[in-house]
């Protein structure tokens, strides 16, 4: 496969990002979307490993209640402001603690900054979200809205590729197998990609959850994919550095996926591979291979 010696086609269709998604014991969201040494809000303002340095064009954050007696549907906080700016995420993430969320912060030269074109994007108890984009998205945009099933269509809100392609996985049976569901959607991108003469369709991490497990994603049709970590267990962590005290706050279940390390403790994130999806559940994590015949 020949590897590409620029980025996108166009400029307008350069959205970049940066995620990170926890699960574990109930936790307040500001330990890492706030508090962390090298935090999401941090990264809005300096990411050394993002295409963009500065994301300041939005964010967004997703968490699921900690009481599920009622249902387990996530709630969203969407913004325009620049993270680091919106005084809401400090006094939101501060005051709830959830066992599972996501947030995320844009970087986005086209298409709108608006509140419906933030991550992560809901459907039911599912929620999704993306760092990186699809690559002549204006050109294929027509093709995969007409992919969308008719009752899904009406429910997309903004003009995003992420939120596009969500509703296309939805469509392809995200909610029954979400790694075949999205294999299928990013294999239908590429198909019409190729159609368009777009050589590298596809560049990005991706994030999934139902609420109870998480599936990320690490994969590009360049196989040149944005970064992604995960943390390593706990236990292990505690044995790494026993007087590390910033430890003390995790539960022996949490588990964090992010775009770049949150800290600098040395074996405390793992890289994912290229066309991996990293699964996390009650047992753990696991890595499983992703798209990785070629396309």
């Amino acid at each position: 496969m020949v590897k590409p010696s620029a980025g996108p086609t166009t400029f307008e269709e350069v959205v970049m990002c940066r995620w990170l998604a926890y699960s574990g014991e109930p936790l307040k969201p500001a330990v890492l979307i706030l508090d962390a040494q090298h935090s999401l809000v941090a990264q809005s303002l300096n990411s050394p490993l993002g295409a963009e340095t500065v994301n300041g064009d939005g964010f967004g954050f997703g968490w699921y209640p900690e009481d599920t007696s009622e249902g387990n549907i996530p709630a969203l906080f969407h913004s325009i402001e620049p993270a680091w700016h919106d005084e809401n995420l400090h006094e939101l993430t501060n005051a709830i603690a959830s066992p599972l969320f996501f947030g995320h912060v844009r970087a986005a030269a086209h298409p709108p900054i608006q509140q419906s074109n933030c991550h992560p994007f809901r459907y039911q108890n599912w929620l999704f979200m993306h760092n990186g984009f699809l690559d002549g998205f204006t050109k294929m945009k027509r093709d995969l809205a007409f992919s969308v099933d008719s009752e899904l269509f009406p429910l997309i809100q903004g003009t995003t590729d992420t939120e596009t392609l969500f509703y296309v996985a939805l469509t392809m049976g995200l909610m029954d197998d979400p790694v075949a569901g999205l294999g299928r959607a990013l294999r239908f991108v590429e198909e019409t990609g190729h159609k368009y003469g777009i050589q590298f369709p596809v560049q990005g991490t991706f994030a999934v959850s139902d609420g109870t497990r998480m599936w990320a994603f690490r994969y590009s049709s360049a196989q040149r994919s944005r970064s992604l970590f995960h943390s390593v267990a706990v236990p292990e962590l505690r044995e790494m550095f026993p007087d590390a005290a910033r430890l003390d706050v995790f539960g022996d279940h949490a588990k964090v996926v992010v775009s770049e390390p949150l800290n600098d403790m040395p074996g405390a994130f793992v890289e994912v591979p290229e066309n991996t999806v990293a699964v996390l559940d009650d047992d753990g994590y696991r890595h499983e291979p992703f798209l990785s015949e070629a396309a």
